[in-house]
């Protein structure tokens, strides 16, 4: 997302005016520390949750590291054993199959064709040894939204912390880090207006996590190193922003996702609409273009001054069919044809319609240049 205008101006005395290190003692550094401090209050307001559970990071790949890594080393002694999902962003996924290389076991549950995880196959996966269930709370790439809380009862029924990649969430909609039951919470500012480069990990009071980083005692010794104290104070400002705006912003996103939704229906045949019919982003639209490559889709597109994707932005030079479709089972031909549109609050009827007169004909030129198309129309 753009940076709000309103974020950047909270961030620009932190780079040339109230430069000090927050650490410090001296009166500029308090400066920083207390703007930090203010911060973090106000990123534990949009979780329901206290600042001093809230550690900042460099971002949601970092705090997924420090979640899931962090847990599992703090813990050994208990089990091995991690529970996770084939459709989880690669920021876990990878490093789950790193874990693996270091003894420990990870099973990776499968989804139904919506992308939704079976409750009784995860209470059928938890083993004696197993520490960790970590489940994202939406899907990146098709908009699902997981029914954490049930998971969550799950995990503390049996005494298993439990993580949640909120990365697509936070600022979307609402959360209550007590009513979803979990143990940690990743989130990055640059989905919801805030700058690239600083996100957070949610870590409930009495969580056992071992640093990734080492250094000096900064984030109560969870996260050595000089804190980036413009980025915090513009995640801090974005939380706000999401928390007075967000209800009236969400209910104008979904009216426009679901224009787009219907009319390319309307406009274009052999559509396939991935995700929850409800249960789901109400900014995201995943479909799979029938008889096309969906790069080809995507580069005319942007010829055409509109920015989509193929899936997860961090897998976009992969020509591998995506791992989420393959997972909700899409036969691979139809998973190359995938189109992800992201729409936001800068989004406004005017972009949806353009879109909708400039794919139509893209599709209809590259199906007829292609065998498949040919063979189909």
């Amino acid at each position: 997302t753009p940076t709000d205008p309103r974020v950047v101006e909270a961030m620009l005395p932190y780079f040339t005016k109230q430069y000090g290190n927050p650490s410090s003692i001296y009166k500029l550094a308090q400066e920083a520390h207390e703007a930090k401090e203010v911060a973090r209050e106000k990123v534990a307001r949009i979780l329901r949750a206290k600042p001093e559970e809230v550690v900042f990071t460099s971002g949601g790949t970092e705090a997924d590291n420090l979640a899931v890594k962090g847990v599992a080393y703090a813990n050994r002694e208990k089990g091995n054993h991690i529970v996770t999902s084939q459709i989880e962003h690669h920021a876990v996924l990878n490093v789950c199959k790193w874990l693996e290389t270091q003894g420990y076991e990870v099973t990776y549950l499968g989804v139904d064709k919506y992308g939704l995880v079976n409750l009784e196959e995860l209470r059928k996966a938890i083993t004696a040894r197993t520490i960790l269930i970590t489940i994202m709370q939406a899907n990146n790439e098709i908009g699902t939204i997981e029914p954490i809380s049930k998971i969550g009862e799950i995990a503390r029924e049996r005494g298993i912390y439990l993580h949640t990649d909120a990365v697509q969430t936070v600022g979307k909609i609402p959360i209550v880090v007590d009513e979803l039951g979990v143990d940690l919470l990743s989130l990055s500012a640059h989905k919801f207006h805030g700058p690239k480069g600083v996100g957070a990990l949610y870590i409930r009071r009495g969580t056992r996590v071992a640093p990734l980083i080492h250094g000096g005692h900064h984030e109560r010794n969870r996260r050595a190193g000089t804190e980036n104290v413009p980025a915090i104070v513009g995640l801090g400002k974005a939380c706000a922003i999401a928390l007075e705006e967000g209800e009236e912003e969400t209910r104008k996103v979904k009216a426009l996702t679901e224009r787009l939704r219907k009319g390319i229906l309307d406009r274009v045949d052999d559509i396939i609409v991935n995700g929850h019919p409800e249960h789901r982003l109400h900014n995201t639209l995943n479909v799979c273009v029938e008889h096309v490559e969906g790069e080809s889709v995507l580069l005319n597109l942007d010829m055409a001054g509109i920015a989509a994707s193929t899936g997860s932005a961090c897998a976009s030079g992969s020509l591998e069919p995506s791992h989420v479709l393959s997972a909700i089972g899409v036969p691979p031909e139809t998973a190359r044809g995938s189109v992800r549109f992201s729409l936001g609050k800068g989004t406004t009827r005017a972009d949806v319609d353009f879109v909708l007169e400039a794919l139509p004909p893209i599709v209809e030129k590259l199906r007829a240049m292609s065998p498949l198309g040919k063979l189909n129309h």
